[in-house]
């Protein structure tokens, strides 16, 4: 309440609402460690309802992490400090993911469990054995997205997934009953959930459903009845205390409700020892748990895992480029996947029901079900979000590598959870299929357009799209050893001719490079990317047989190439050459390379239904249609 009202901004009725539930979960329940925050074997909690975020600052300052300080906490969103407006785990340990987005801190948990039953069948009970707990308000049962994830936690049988349900019955808008007269927990039951209900605001009752909840072999969701705002005598149980300060006056008020005579950020100290004993409790299992993991037999590989090594698919790539193949590179990426699966026992692959289209189940890969949680390959159904979310939570987990695909094009569907992914810095990969129109006959509601542009735009996501089987296996390599966020690899349907044929470093990890330099005095550079790169090979060849030079830059990474330096940027796209983009999607954005004089070939309206050749001829991603307004162009023509 104090913070909240030291900002003037924030959310103070959650909090109060759940403060009763969340002293007995952290006093009694929660596996933790504020010595270690990232002890592996710790319960990870996760506040879906990230708008309440004075909650988990409370819960961490209290039990004796090193930050947020009580200075932390007085600053309260405001620059600098790290108790953001909504929980980030990269500024606090005991932070688990960055909730606020509602409904994705509950789909993360769900990830969060398949990680711990995939690593404890794999290391057993001595290395791995917790819980994921998770706090949720309405708002968070309502997104679409809480469908999607229970329905995949209910398959699953996650029983060591346990929510809190902050039954309030108020929204920003008033009443929940005014947009929602759903049965929750019946959607709940019926998608495998247990389902249990106490009275928030009694300890004894909160600790009767956390106990059931417990015992029972499924997934549980526990509603707790709550009053919104709890203590505050004129604003309780309304929406006035949802989204903004309680006002001085108020504020006063309920200092004398609850009898709290102390300052603002004042904590008394038999409060604050008690608190501090609660933050103990983690101590002893975790020297238990170093003991055993000391002795463990597979101590090294436990120890390894999420250790990518710099060169993993050398020895594959040397491969390609002594039996060059021509692939989609849909395709290609099922053939790295299948070296990288094996070398990386880590990996949990997937797809949103398009398993045969992405290619990402490999061969030895089995399914990942409640009957078996060893698996490492997971059926998602039609969950593109649910995927998404779900492998955000397993890489902040750690222990797994999660990759997952589906359609370029449904990106859309999974986007809040990319840009999750990135703002997070959770190590994930999304394989996107079916890049362009070269999908051909599906028609426009399947071919991506904007698509690769509107990615590129989220900072921290590496988007690749690579040319052919070595680029492919170049851009897995770089997603995989990429720690701190998510890459994106955007794969052709059709096949793909192996340009790359020569033994050298991974050249996709500088993002763009010339492939083909000029023979002629040079007076053009191609800049393209994916299955255009073809295209600009031949329109090279055109070119030089004119007595054009012209350099062929392939360019599988915008984000890797952004991070070179000035010297090599200008050396790949001189300042005095005419600068050409081919591109099978939007040419918004590709004026950065080519200056306003450049020519961008691509698609700018939404695409149609027809065999790919014909369509990329429709819209003048031919070799004959680019020289020719590429030689008007030289000549000063029209083009």
């Amino acid at each position: 309440m104090d913070a909240v009202e030291a900002a003037n901004s924030g959310h103070p009725g959650m909090p109060m609402g759940m403060a009763d539930v969340a002293t007995v979960l952290f006093q009694r329940y929660v596996k933790f460690d504020p010595a270690d925050p990232k002890w592996p074997d710790r319960d990870r909690f996760v506040l879906s309802a990230g708008h309440g975020s004075m909650l988990i600052y409370s819960l961490l300052n209290l039990t004796g992490y090193a930050r947020p300080t009580m200075e932390d906490i007085r600053n309260f969103r405001q620059i600098g400090s790290p108790c953001a407006g909504h929980p980030e785990n990269f500024e606090l340990a005991g932070v688990e993911a960055t909730t606020g987005p509602l409904g994705q801190g509950l789909a993360m948990a769900v990830g969060m469990a398949m990680a711990e039953r995939h690593l404890n069948a794999t290391f057993g009970d001595d290395l791995v054995d917790h819980r994921t707990w998770v706090i949720a308000g309405d708002g968070c049962l309502m997104e679409g997205i809480n469908h999607e994830a229970i329905g995949l936690a209910g398959h699953l049988k996650l029983d060591r997934l346990i929510v809190l349900w902050d039954d309030n019955k108020i929204t920003i808008d008033g009443s929940v009953s005014l947009s929602s007269s759903e049965d929750i927990p019946a959607r709940y039951a019926a998608t495998g959930w247990h389902v249990v209900e106490c009275d928030g605001h009694d300890e004894f009752d909160i600790v009767s459903a956390i106990e059931e909840a417990i015992s029972d072999d499924r997934p549980s969701l526990i509603r707790c009845r709550t009053i919104i705002g709890k203590g505050a005598p004129n604003k309780q149980g309304t929406s006035k205390v949802h989204g903004a300060a309680l006002g001085k006056d108020e504020v006063a008020a309920v200092r004398a409700t609850l009898g709290w005579n102390h300052a603002p950020f004042e904590i008394p100290a038999d409060i604050r020892e008690a608190w501090l004993a609660a933050g103990t409790r983690g101590a002893k299992p975790h020297a238990e748990w170093r003991d055993r993991l000391a002795a463990h037999p597979d101590r090294l590989g436990w120890e390894r895992r999420g250790d990518v090594p710099q060169e993993l698919l050398k020895p594959y790539i040397e491969q390609l480029l002594a039996n060059p193949q021509k692939v989609a590179t849909r395709k290609a990426s099922e053939m790295a996947l299948e070296a990288i699966n094996t070398l990386l026992p880590e990996t949990i692959g997937g797809s949103a029901d398009l398993t045969g289209s992405n290619n990402t189940l490999t061969k030895g890969l089995v399914a990942l079900t409640a009957g078996s949680y060893a698996g490492r390959y997971v059926y998602y159904g039609i969950r593109e979000f649910g995927m998404a979310a779900a492998m955000n939570g397993m890489a902040l987990h750690g222990g797994v590598i999660p990759y997952g695909g589906t359609f370029l094009v449904f990106s859309d569907y999974a986007r809040g959870a990319i840009r999750l992914s990135a703002l997070q810095r959770a190590r994930v990969v999304y394989v996107m299929t079916h890049d362009s129109i070269g999908l051909g006959e599906d028609g426009p509601t399947h071919q991506p357009i904007e698509h690769l542009m509107s990615l590129r735009l989220i900072p921290n996501l590496d988007v690749y799209r690579p040319c052919d089987t070595v680029e492919t296996a170049e851009c897995w390599e770089l997603a995989l050893q990429k720690e701190d966020g998510p890459a994106l690899l955007a794969l052709s349907r059709q096949n793909l001719p192996q340009l790359r044929t020569e033994a050298a470093e991974n050249r996709s990890a500088r993002g763009a490079y010339a492939l083909f330099e000029a023979e002629a005095p040079r007076k053009v550079v191609l800049i393209a990317t994916g299955s255009e790169v073809e295209i600009a090979v031949a329109v090279r060849d055109a070119l030089e047989a004119q007595g054009i030079g012209a350099d062929v830059v392939s360019m599988p990474c915008f984000e890797r190439f952004e991070a070179q330096d000035a010297a090599y940027k200008r050396d790949i796209l001189p300042h005095d050459a005419l600068k050409v983009s081919i591109e099978a999607g939007a040419t918004f954005g590709w004026e950065r390379y080519t200056g306003n004089d450049g020519l961008n070939f691509g698609v700018d309206e939404f695409g149609a239904s027809g065999p790919y050749l014909r369509l990329y001829k429709h819209y003048g991603l031919s070799a004959d249609a680019i020289v020719a307004r590429v030689v008007a162009k030289l000549n000063g023509e029209q083009a």
